[in-house]
Order: C-alpha cells, then structure tokens, then sequence
C-alpha cells in the first residue's frame, strides 16, 4: 500500500499527472520487482488525453475497464475499510483529519489488502 497524498485543490487532470508523476510511479517502482498494471476508473480526468499520453510516455500498463461497468476497483473497499476506522472519530481542522485518515491508512493490515487483491483474480 502506497501513501495517501493530500490533494487541496481541486482534482483534474494536471493534479492526477502530478500524482501519477511524484507519488504513484515512485512507489511502484520502488516496491514492486515484477510488472504491474494500473487500475483506475473511467473518471474523465483519467482518460483525458493529457493523463493517456502520460501513461504511453511512461509505458505503463493499464487494465481495460469496460465503461458500464460494476464497481470492481479495490480502492473503493479501502475508502470504506477506512471509513470503517474513523467512525466517530472527530477532528478540529483539516491537517488533524489528514494526520487522523493517514494513520487509520497505515494501520490497515496488508491481509486486507491481498484479500481485496484475491477478489480479483486474473488482474494482478
């Protein structure tokens, strides 16, 4: 599991390259020894020319995601997961929320992880 990034503006397609850019490909590369293929939805910023071209220049692989899809994507299981964690719990701005979701996401055990992975048998 990768760190979470904190996004203040507004997410579009220069925000998620500087993501994919800075954050998720430094990991990956770091912490994975075997090829791997991205996953993400079909989110207009995703797909926006200026983020596809950036996927091709990098050569990442992407798994196909079908535009009518069911909500396969693991993440969505870990946003809840983290939900889950920070139920009740309260913050007094927004860089206490940050230092609370950060640390709900790093106490969530890699199991969870390799059991949402397990669901998906044949993408990773």
């Amino acid at each position: 599991m990768g760190q979470l990034k904190r996004i203040v503006a507004n997410m579009n397609r220069y925000v998620y390259e500087d993501i994919l850019e800075n954050t998720m490909r430094p990991w990956a590369r770091a912490n994975s020894s075997r090829p791997w293929v991205f996953q993400q939805d079909n989110d207009p910023k995703h797909t926006s020319g200026h983020v596809v071209n950036w996927f091709r220049r990098r050569r990442v692989d992407l798994l196909e995601w079908p535009s009518q899809s069911p909500d396969l994507n693991s993440i969505e299981h870990m946003w809840e997961e983290l939900e889950k964690r920070l139920k009740g719990v309260r913050a007094s701005n927004a860089n206490q929320k940050f230092a609370q979701l950060e640390a709900a996401w790093k106490s969530i055990p890699m199991t969870v992880v390799q059991t949402l992975l397990d669901l998906m048998p044949g993408c990773y």
